[in-house]
């Protein structure tokens, strides 16, 4: 890749399919980074002591999309030194143990790109439009993040 076309870049996207670790990853390295940083989100078997046996999600797309870019320009104006980011959900059906959502990061050192991916998963849980349902043996659950800021406004 030529330096001049290395040029920083927003990798956005929700999608039905298995997310890929190796895929989201590749989005963000740069020749001029020495650092990526990954935050993988995937779905555990279990919540509260009730067996958990798929979580599903869902999301008002144009808006999530939009809300994404807001977090990744906010990352740009508090880690300038970023490079790439890249961030991927899941929607629909996410058995367990597979990847929900997968954050990458690039930056010239460490530090910049684990700020910045704490930064963006806190910042998605809080403000972007995506549901997760989670589906138990007898029964389910509509999860509420407690980052969320309308959930706390509504009480």
């Amino acid at each position: 890749m030529d330096e001049s076309e290395d040029v920083p870049k927003d990798f956005i996207k929700l999608k039905s399919e298995k997310l890929s670790v190796d895929e989201v990853s590749e989005l963000v390295v740069s020749p001029s980074c020495g650092a990526v940083s990954l935050f993988i989100g995937t779905t555990r078997n279990n919540f509260e002591g009730k067996k958990v046996i798929h979580l599903e999600y869902e999301a008002y797309i144009s808006m999530a999309e939009t809300e994404i870019k807001k977090i990744c320009r906010n990352i740009r104006q508090k880690w300038p030194s970023v490079k790439h980011i890249a961030v991927h959900h899941r929607l629909g059906v996410v058995p367990i143990t597979e990847a929900s959502v997968i954050i990458a990061v690039s930056s010239p050192h460490r530090a910049e790109s684990l700020e910045a991916v704490m930064y963006c998963i806190n910042t998605l849980k809080a403000s972007v439009p995506i549901w997760k349902k989670e589906i138990y043996e007898d029964e389910y659950s509509w999860k509420e993040n407690k980052e969320c800021f309308w959930a706390s406004s509504e009480k």
